[in-house]
């Protein structure tokens, strides 16, 4: 049940971003479940070798949003209904999408 809330709540942030940023495009709300899915796919399976290559970088912060926003590159390869036009609007949704997130955790 858990997971089931945190993908909603992803998916929600993302859609929120996408409406936000001019250069990001997700067609609707089930394409938004997708993307947060797929994101969570990729977190596991690729993001975690990525985690392991980059062990001393990881340290620093901020490379969390450069390994999401290559994620979301992935994502956007894979998926139709999700457009992002490079990857600094990458860059940025994965921000947007940290922060949204954020804040629906904490009030949730």
């Amino acid at each position: 049940m858990e997971f089931i809330l945190s993908i909603l709540i992803s998916a929600a942030a993302f859609y929120l971003a996408a409406k936000l940023l001019p250069g990001v495009t997700i067609s609707s709300f089930v394409q938004a479940v997708m993307v947060a899915l797929t994101i969570a796919i990729l977190n596991v399976t690729l993001g975690l070798g990525l985690k392991v290559l980059t062990l001393g970088i990881l340290s620093l912060g901020i490379f969390k949003f450069v390994l999401s926003a290559i994620l979301i590159s992935v994502a956007d390869y894979f998926l139709d209904g999700l457009k992002v036009k490079n990857f600094l609007w990458a860059l940025g949704l994965a921000a947007t999408v940290a922060v949204i997130d954020g804040v629906f955790n904490w009030v949730i």
